[in-house]
């Protein structure tokens, strides 16, 4: 997934803008998602599918397996807001807060789908799909080391630069064990019945920290014989160019959006 991630940033058609424009578009319909109201966090994630799968030419498959991960652990999460549990005797107390008719009695406690709640659960839902459309539009569209690049002249501290750029290595890293230790596990039936499925999930965890604090060794070591002394130094194309169309759909799309936000926040 590492090396397809990778070719997807210095191979779309977005590749060519300046990653300095890219990161200041990305940033702005960032805090515009994390304070907007819900159609206007709708029509940013819809919007930014637009610049990543029609602009840039990333596969739909790809952008849409992406947005599954982050997207299925949000509404796992939606249950615990949506549904309230009071006693028997505090019912009368929340009736204005039940939806429909979805109380439910048992053993003398009330369970229901609360009106708070799913109002709760949605803004949740759309601004976790703005935020998160907004760090692939980058991950996506621009290279890493572009992108280390344009934070060292924003004057990041070398230590976080370099923090970002492991985890994010590791990350791939770690998914990559995963997957085949996963492939061994399945070819010798090792999740054929509830009791193997935990047996192999132990041994995979096990597997994993070992894998993963040898691959860290050696990373320090090969980082070390290379003559390491605490900053990362990365290589970045000069070659890009700014397009007119682009930067005048950016500005103009964000101001309008930042318009909308205002008048739905009063």
């Amino acid at each position: 997934m590492s090396h397809r991630i990778d070719a997807l940033a210095h191979g779309n058609r977005l590749k060519i803008l300046p990653p300095g424009h890219k990161l200041a578009f990305a940033t702005a319909l960032l805090l515009l998602a994390l304070v907007a109201p819900l159609t206007v966090q709708l029509i940013i994630s819809f919007w930014l599918a637009l610049w990543i799968v029609g602009y840039a030419g990333i596969p739909p498959g790809i952008y849409l397996s992406m947005l599954l991960l982050p997207l299925g652990l949000t509404i796992s999460s939606l249950p615990a807001i949506i549904i309230n549990v009071v006693g028997h005797e505090s019912l009368p107390g929340v009736q204005a807060d039940i939806w429909g008719s979805s109380s439910r009695t048992m053993a003398g406690w009330s369970l229901y789908l609360s009106k708070q709640g799913l109002s709760q659960a949605t803004e949740l839902l759309t601004r976790t799909l703005a935020a998160t459309s907004t760090m692939f539009f980058l991950l996506l569209t621009t290279p890493l080391n572009e992108l280390v690049q344009v934070l060292r002249k924003l004057g990041m501290p070398p230590l976080l630069l370099e923090l970002m750029v492991h985890i994010y290595g590791f990350i791939f890293t770690l998914w990559k064990i995963v997957d085949d230790i996963t492939v061994a596990q399945r070819a010798r039936s090792g999740y054929g019945t509830w009791q193997q499925s935990i047996a192999s999930l132990g041994l995979l965890i096990g597997q994993l920290l070992e894998r993963s604090i040898s691959s860290y060794r050696g990373l320090s070591m090969g980082m070390a014989a290379r003559g390491f002394q605490g900053e990362l130094r990365v290589l970045a194309s000069s070659h890009h160019r700014p397009s007119r169309r682009h930067q005048v759909e950016a500005i103009s799309g964000c101001a309008l959006l930042g318009a909308l936000s205002i008048m739905g926040l009063r």
